[in-house]
């Protein structure tokens, strides 16, 4: 599947993508939940709580792929001697830590 609006590619090896889907696949699970609570009028603070999960299980999905791209894709492009990459690293944990 392509990107459009990606600057660059990865192709991730068969378990990182596995694992990278599963999360996703109960991410989406959550929110389909979240979503027939608001259907099924929930009491907010229930709902409220199912969504801190669901932004919980997004966060641990930003920490795992933010941790296997330092890994792969920034040291190697520091090693190829691709300063850019540095900068681009930090503008992306900037906008994490909005």
């Amino acid at each position: 599947m392509n990107c459009e609006n990606c600057k660059k590619m990865k192709k991730r090896d068969d378990e990182e993508q596995k694992k990278l889907i599963n999360r996703l696949n109960r991410i989406e699970g959550q929110i389909r939940g979240i979503k027939g609570m608001v259907e099924g009028d929930a009491y907010c603070t229930d709902i409220i709580t199912q969504v801190a999960a669901a932004n919980a299980a997004l966060n641990a999905f930003n920490k795992q792929l933010l941790s296997e791209h330092i890994r792969t894709c920034v040291a190697q492009d520091i090693k190829d001697g691709k300063e850019e990459t540095v900068e681009d690293l930090l503008s992306t944990l900037q906008k994490l830590m909005k």
